[in-house]
C-alpha cells in the first residue's frame, strides 16, 4: 500500500513538474528507506524443538534438538528459546517432534534418588559428623529433603549438595 502511494506521488511529480509534489515524493521515499532497515533489524524469535519424540524421565541431549525461527505471531508462553535452556534437563512429559518445548515441563536431574545410599554430613565449627543415610524422596541439587539415618533410624532434614551428600543443619 505504501509503495503504491509513493509510486502515485512520484508519477504526479513527473507529470505536473510541481515543486510541492516533488518534495512530497522525496519525503515519502525517504520515510520508506528509513523504516526498512528497522524492519530488517527486528530480532527473530527462535524456539527449540525436538527432532524426535522424547519421553518423560529422559535427559535431553543436543543431538535430539533443533532451533527454528518462530513464524506464528500468536505463539507465547515460556517455551525454550535456546538449546542451553534445555540441555541436560529431564522432561516431565512427552515432547513431540516439531513442537516447542515448554520450560515449565523440565527439571534438573536428580542428584539423589529415594532409597539409594547417601552420606549425611553435619558440620558445626571444626566438628564434622558423617553417617550413612537413605533419602525418603528424589531431589535435585539445592533441594531440602528428609533422609533416614541408617544407623539410628532417626529422620533428619538436609540440603542436597553437588557431590550427592546431604548437609544437615542443627535445630
Amino acid at each position: 500500500m505504501t509503495f503504491r502511494r509513493i509510486a502515485m506521488i512520484v508519477t504526479a511529480a513527473a507529470t505536473r513538474g510541481g515543486f510541492l509534489v516533488r518534495a512530497l515524493a522525496v519525503t515519502g521515499s525517504l520515510c520508506v528507506c528509513l523504516m526498512s532497515p528497522g524492519l530488517a533489524l527486528a530480532e527473530k524469535r527462535m524456539a527449540v524443538i525436538p527432532t524426535q519424540t522424547i519421553y518423560p524421565g529422559e535427559i535431553i541431549d543436543a543431538g535430539r534438538l533443533e532451533e527454528v525461527e518462530v513464524t506464528n505471531p500468536a505463539l507465547t508462553g515460556d517455551y525454550a528459546t535456546s538449546t542451553e535452556q534445555v540441555l541436560g534437563k529431564v522432561t516431565g512429559r512427552t515432547l513431540l517432534a516439531g513442537r516447542v518445548i515448554l520450560v515449565s515441563g523440565l527439571r534438573d536431574p536428580y542428584a539423589v534418588e529415594r532409597g539409594k545410599a547417601v552420606r549425611i554430613v553435619f558440620t558445626n565449627g571444626h566438628l564434622t559428623i558423617t553417617a550413612g543415610g537413605a533419602p525418603l524422596q528424589n531431589a535435585a541439587v539445592g533441594d531440602l529433603i528428609r533422609v533416614r539415618n541408617t544407623d539410628s533410624g532417626i529422620i533428619v532434614s538436609g540440603t542436597v549438595m553437588e557431590d550427592g551428600t546431604i548437609h544437615v543443619v542443627a535445630k
